[in-house]
Order: structure tokens, then sequence, then C-alpha cells
């Protein structure tokens, strides 16, 4: 059940830049925003894994193309690991930031339209695994998100009664820790059949 808070229109720069923050752009879509969410969040994953793919050949020994999944070598794994867990940690706090200015924006303690919180909890669980293991993982990380961010087993939906955007924010980093866990005992199941 959604809580309505008192709304007031947006007045400043700060108030649009933390809704463009919050929506993302597609959070004002009317039918499944939350999936649209998570879909953004592993495009944001693969773009940053590609970016450091590029970067690393631009600047490193290495010369044959990184990208896509097979034959990544461990030094690019672990870069991409890095730069995703830093995008991770920003995007944190300026989505927990936004999200809470947001809230009073839309007059609602967990609005439809915030995304920010599905992006990084999707970010959450490709940390739990190697990068590069394939679009199997890619799909099952999102497929697995999705189900927790739905589902919301205990304590998940009692976080969102936590005030302004970590209220928004916290029940989706918490989904995204029961994918991860998840998708990394299918890791880990997988490999130990092989």
């Amino acid at each position: 059940m959604k809580q309505q808070i008192e709304s007031r229109k947006p007045k400043n720069f700060l108030d649009y830049f933390a809704l463009s923050v919050t929506t993302l752009g597609v959070g004002y879509l009317p039918i499944m925003p939350g999936t649209y969410g998570s879909a953004v969040g592993v495009l944001i994953y693969l773009g940053i894994s590609y970016l450091v793919s590029v970067v690393l050949v631009a600047f490193t020994r290495f010369s044959e193309p990184l990208w896509p999944f097979p034959g990544i070598h461990a030094q690019v794994y672990a870069w991409i690991h890095a730069v995703i867990l830093v995008a991770f940690l920003l995007f944190c706090l300026l989505g927990i930031w936004a999200a809470g200015r947001s809230t009073k924006l839309f007059g609602n303690k967990d609005p439809q339209q915030a995304i920010i919180d599905e992006v990084i909890g999707q970010l959450i669980v490709f940390l739990f695994i190697p990068f590069g293991l394939g679009w199997f993982y890619v799909l099952a990380g999102f497929l697995l998100f999705r189900l927790f961010d739905i589902w919301k087993p205990y304590p998940i939906d009692s976080l969102q009664n936590l005030p302004g955007g970590i209220g928004v924010c916290a029940d989706d980093i918490l989904a995204g820790v029961y994918a991860g866990v998840c998708l990394a005992i299918v890791y880990a199941v997988n490999i130990s059949m092989n």
C-alpha cells in the first residue's frame, strides 16, 4: 500500500535534477516501471563493463578485443568489478538523496516512478559473480532480482517503512543481495558440475 504524503511542485534545479535521477526517464512509463528500471540497471552494468574493456585496450598492453564475454583476462575482470563497485556506491549516495527529495515532489513515500532503487539493486546482483560468465548469468541475475523485488520476502517489505530515500532504496538493496546470493549459488553449482 502506497503511503501518501503532502506533495509539492518542483521549484528549482535540484528538484528537477532529483526527479531526473530518481526516474532516469523510464520511471514515467505507465506499465512495469520497476522492470524497466531493472533493465536500465543491466544496461548500465553492461555499458560500464564495455567502457572499462575499451579503456583497458586503449591504455594497456591488451591488444585483442576484450568484448564480448569469452576470453576476458583476469585483470579485466578485476577492473570491471572495481568500477562496478564504485558505480554502485555513487548510485547509492546519489539515488538515496534524489529519492528522498522526490518523495516530497511525488507526494508518496515510495513512488512508482522511482526506479533508481531498481538500478541500485540490479547492480548489487552482479557484484556476487565474476564478470564475463555469459548471457545466461546476466538474464538469471535480472530475473532473480525481479523475483525478489516483487515477492519481497522477510524483511524486504518492512524496509519500505524507513524514512525518505533510505525507505525507497533499502528494500531493493536487500532484494539485490538475496538475488546475488542465489546467483552465486547457481554459479557455484554450475562450475562444480563441470
